[in-house]
């Protein structure tokens, strides 16, 4: 993957990231609408876990992406809004909360305050974890780290928790599931609008600098 600096840069990678996975989940609807009787329903139970990973993939790929754009915008960490100056000190954030030594804590916070006025280096590599296990409060948590709205998917968060993760998780651990072809379709669709809807969510985000604290600050941030 090369360097996410622009607004196109970033279209061309969650473009990218989302039209392979859209295929994808195409094919897999062909294979269980091309299949029927016994090879449908092992189609069916083969799909959901695919539809999971997707799913999971894409929000951790998206997310991560963006975070990339954030940290090549030569930006320093007072000009962020907070969610993001975390993924610079959560590791000092974390000893100074931790620490009965009042020294270190003194030493951590004087750290912090004289860092918000260098350039933001943002830990990504390992930034959006999503646990293997990404339900709705995993996802909620993302969203609120990367200073998205959660209003958008609170109606389809009981889908991603019961028909999606809890589906995938009885046939991950090799339970029967009586599943539908009609029912496999209308999950692929609703998996595919949470991809949707958090990709234009990024985009949105990315085009308006809503990572910025105040977002007038862009202009003189630039032209540095």
């Amino acid at each position: 993957m090369s360097k996410i600096r622009t607004l196109s840069d970033l279209q061309n990678n969650l473009d990218q990231e989302h039209a392979w996975r859209l295929q994808e989940i195409a094919n897999l609807k062909n294979v269980v609408r091309s299949n029927n009787g016994i090879s449908q329903k092992t189609a069916v139970r083969a799909a959901v876990p695919l539809l999971y990973a997707h799913w999971e993939g894409f929000i951790k790929r998206s997310a991560t992406y963006y975070l990339e754009f954030i940290n090549n915008q030569n930006l320093r960490y007072s000009q962020l809004k907070t969610c993001f100056v975390l993924f610079g000190f959560k590791g000092n954030i974390h000893t100074l909360s931790n620490s009965n030594a009042v020294n270190a804590s003194i030493a951590t916070l004087d750290f912090l305050r004289e860092e918000l006025e260098t350039k933001a280096k943002l830990k990504i590599d390992s930034a959006i974890k999503t646990e293997s296990n990404l339900n709705s409060k995993v996802f909620n948590n993302i969203i609120h780290s990367i200073g998205l709205s959660q209003s958008t998917y609170e109606a389809r968060y009981n889908l991603i928790d019961e028909s999606l993760l809890r589906r995938r998780n009885h046939i991950a651990h090799g339970e029967y599931l009586d599943l539908s072809a009609e029912e496999l379709r209308s999950l692929a669709d609703e998996v595919l609008i949470l991809l949707r809807t958090f990709k234009t969510d990024i985009e949105n985000a990315a085009s308006q600098a809503c990572y910025l604290r105040n977002t007038a600050t862009i202009v003189a941030s630039q032209a540095e």
